[in-house]
């Protein structure tokens, strides 16, 4: 049975944390969009940790699962600040960063944030800017004119019986966050996991992550059968690889 998560205060919002200590550099998964800490991945790497002495830490952005507030009022801006102050007060030393789809964005946030606390970068369907690229760029004109003038727009869910809140706020505030228009520098190695059968992240997304990285030490690993999961357990053998290499 899963622990009881701990709390850590960030500008009032209560977020939900798991951890383990153990050796550094430590591994700090960043889930996605409307998921929790306890999905298949964030569970796997924290049996991954265990059994390897490795440091861990998974937490809930606001308005995500055991976390405190309103998953419709939130939005990147907030959910980095929350990743971010996670990994500064409750992390030592560098960490591999695992972002898994807007965890990946989040990761590259925090990455820019904190340069330093990053040994190594891990992408899983990630998906930096989807608000803009791979959201807005898509909507027909009926769709943006609600979310501007009702400030939300309900899209089905593939993952949810429950629509999910595109917001205005969400939409306007990923502007001030996009991290592929301008310079975007790690100085450890980038590894790029994605499933070419992904209908949120289209593949091409990963290589143009990879083209807009400044840093040398960037692989992508395409998974030709994989969807935007990767939680089958051929997809998580490879990123078990990937972690033991660059450990």
């Amino acid at each position: 049975m899963t622990a009881q998560p701990n709390f850590l205060d960030v500008a009032g919002k209560q977020i939900a944390w798991r951890g383990r200590e153990g050796e550094g550099p430590g591994i700090v998964f960043l889930g996605g969009f409307a998921s929790d800490m306890l999905g298949t991945k964030a569970e796997f790497l924290d049996d991954w940790c265990a059994k390897r002495g490795r440091a861990y830490l998974r937490l809930d952005y606001s308005g995500h699962g055991e976390s405190s507030g309103e998953f419709i009022d939130g939005c990147i801006g907030e959910w980095a600040a929350d990743a971010i102050a996670a990994v500064d007060q409750l992390t030592k030393g560098p960490q591999i960063i695992v972002g898994s789809s807007m965890g990946g964005w989040i990761g590259l946030l925090l990455a820019r944030a904190l340069p330093d606390r990053v040994a190594a970068f891990v992408g899983i369907a990630a998906a930096p800017d989807f608000t803009e690229d791979l959201m807005w760029s898509d909507f027909d004109q009926s769709i943006r004119d609600q979310i501007i003038n009702e400030g939300v727009y309900w899209e089905p869910s593939e993952y949810s019986d429950e629509p999910t809140p595109i917001t205005r706020k969400l939409i306007e505030d990923g502007r001030n966050q996009l991290v592929l228009r301008s310079s975007l520098q790690i100085d450890g190695p980038v590894r790029l996991i994605q499933g070419m059968q992904d209908p949120e992240v289209p593949w091409q997304h990963a290589i143009k992550i990879a083209e807009h990285l400044d840093g040398g030490d960037v692989d992508v690993i395409l998974r030709k059968s994989s969807d935007h999961r990767l939680s089958e357990p051929e997809d998580l053998a490879v990123l078990s690889g990937v972690l033991e290499a660059l450990l």
